[in-house]
């Protein structure tokens, strides 16, 4: 070819021993590099339909990768480029911290093409004997697998080896760490002499998670009807401060009763947050703020667990951790006998077997209703006497509360509840402390419904 091609152009000429030599230009690498591709031939003819072939693939976007990236290139590129646009920054801060910490140092080095199965084994058995919990293998081998589906889509492997790897399996939760009655009544009535005290109410009683808690705004509380919505969640970012997010699911924006004795307190401290507002004039930032800091500042979630550690010690309970005031709730209301799936709306799951799955240690006393349930409908006769009953009759046989024997339901006239907002209902009424004339709750006095 006359003259010198421009740049971008494809260019061909003969070498000195008489070959063909043909150089196109399809993009750039995965480093940025530009990428131009080499063919051969003996004659001019051959190289110039292998050029032009070239030329159709990288125009319709089907040419393939000049060479197959290393793991770490990978990686790399798919953190920087890919992951920001599909998961939040709190989520991609943990993907940096996973692939950079060890995935690139452990995997990096191999081909991406070239990675097998063993070496994923070699790591998480590396990571393991380090110390690392099984739950933390098992989130690096879950972020592994996400980029190895993007490089399987985009053709640069054949297959998800993450697929082919057994990752160590994760334990269940401890739920052993929620606070029984007695350790919860407690820390309320701790609680009661404290600054912010209903923002423990609110995480016992409803079981909202720390950043749901901390994100409420007044506008969220319908004190009239006794209702909260969950609408945002606050978290820290790397280098942002704060940040306010909407819930990940659409069953984390929920819209929660309130027990009566929550409302009457949440009254208490909006009256007295307003009273330090006026105390701090001019440096009040306004922010509608349910749970703040006396100047109106959103509270960090470190000095709130901070706040909570404490109030275990001055109630005199066992350390538990901040979230397992929401397994508290939880364990509690189905202790009581409210249905799951009453209990998987309340916490905001998205699907029942979560629920399910975490709270199976309290599910016998479910099954020990269903059953006798079954004996009063298919066996009647075969005596009458269950299980249930049994337990909640006192000394002289005679039911809770009152009921006469052989009634249930509402006076006449009058339209029976939800079986399921009943269970509810009766579970606050039992367990709502009775303030005292200074507000604070009396320690092991209830109501009785």
């Amino acid at each position: 070819m006359a003259g010198r091609a421009s740049n971008g152009e494809s260019t061909i000429y003969q070498d000195a021993e008489g070959r063909w030599h043909g150089y196109v230009s399809v993009g750039f690498t995965l480093t940025g590099k530009p990428d131009r591709r080499h063919v051969t031939g003996k004659t001019r003819a051959v190289v110039v339909a292998k050029v032009r072939d070239l030329e159709r693939k990288r125009d319709a976007g089907t040419i393939n990768a000049v060479s197959t990236p290393t793991v770490a290139d990978w990686l790399e590129h798919w953190l920087t480029t890919i992951a920001p646009r599909r998961v939040r920054q709190r989520t991609l801060e943990s993907y940096e911290s996973a692939v950079r910490k060890h995935l690139i140092p452990g995997l990096g080095r191999h081909r991406l093409d070239r990675l097998r199965p063993e070496h994923l084994d070699q790591l998480y058995t590396a990571l393991l004997d380090a110390g690392y919990s099984p739950a933390t293998v098992l989130r690096h081998h879950r972020i592994l697998s996400r980029a190895l589906t993007v490089a399987m889509q985009r053709g640069h492997v054949a297959r998800n080896v993450a697929g082919l790897v057994d990752p160590p399996a994760q334990k269940q939760s401890d739920i052993a760490t929620a606070l029984d009655l007695g350790e919860a009544r407690a820390v309320l009535y701790a609680a009661a002499g404290v600054r912010n005290s209903a923002r423990w109410t609110v995480a016992l009683a409803l079981g909202l998670r720390q950043s749901e808690a901390l994100a409420l705004q007044w506008k969220d509380i319908d004190l009239l009807t006794g209702t909260l919505t969950v609408r945002r969640s606050i978290h820290r970012v790397r280098g942002g401060g704060l940040i306010y997010e909407e819930p990940k699911t659409r069953r984390s924006q929920r819209t929660l009763a309130l027990p009566m004795p929550l409302v009457d307190e949440l009254h208490r401290h909006k009256a007295a947050q307003l009273g330090e507002q006026m105390l701090a004039g001019s440096e009040w930032h306004d922010e509608d703020l349910v749970f703040a800091q006396p100047n109106g500042r959103p509270i960090d979630k470190k000095a709130d667990y901070d706040d909570w550690t404490r109030l275990l010690q001055t109630a005199g309970v066992r350390h538990v951790r901040l979230h397992d005031g929401r397994h508290t709730a939880a364990t509690l209301l189905l202790g009581e006998n409210v249905h799951p799936r009453v209990v998987m709306e309340l916490l905001g799951h998205s699907q029942m077997r979560t629920t399910m799955d975490i709270y199976s240690h309290v599910m016998p006393a479910l099954a020990r209703e269903a059953a006798d349930r079954m004996g009063a409908l298919l066996l009647p006769g075969k005596g009458r006497r269950t299980a249930t009953t049994t337990a909640t009759r006192d000394d002289s046989g005679r039911s809770p509360e009152g009921e006469r024997p052989g009634h249930s339901g509402g006076a006449e006239g009058t339209r029976t509840p939800d079986p399921h907002t009943a269970s509810v209902v009766r579970y606050q009424l039992r367990h709502s402390p009775v303030p005292t004339r200074s507000g604070a709750p009396e320690p092991g006095v209830t109501v009785q419904g």
